[in-house]
């Protein structure tokens, strides 16, 4: 079974949005915040989800992406 990964350092890139600037807009603490752009997270509210695509004016399927394991 693959894996569900965040690119959210991507898509944040693409928008000049800082950790801190994204984290404040959300509302939740950078440490969260940093630990969902670096794929520390086993799961993730759908509030916290769409108040990040509303703040980066993306869909879910821009920053969430499916890898297969490699056999």
């Amino acid at each position: 079974m693959g894996k569900i990964v965040l690119e959210l350092d991507v898509m944040m890139a693409k928008r000049h949005m800082s950790l801190g600037e994204l984290a404040e807009i959300v509302g939740i603490t950078n440490v969260n915040l940093s630990k969902i752009k670096n794929n520390k997270v086993n799961a993730i509210r759908f509030s916290t989800l769409s108040g990040i695509c509303q703040a980066l004016d993306c869909e879910p399927g821009d920053i969430l992406k499916y890898v297969p394991d490699e056999e």
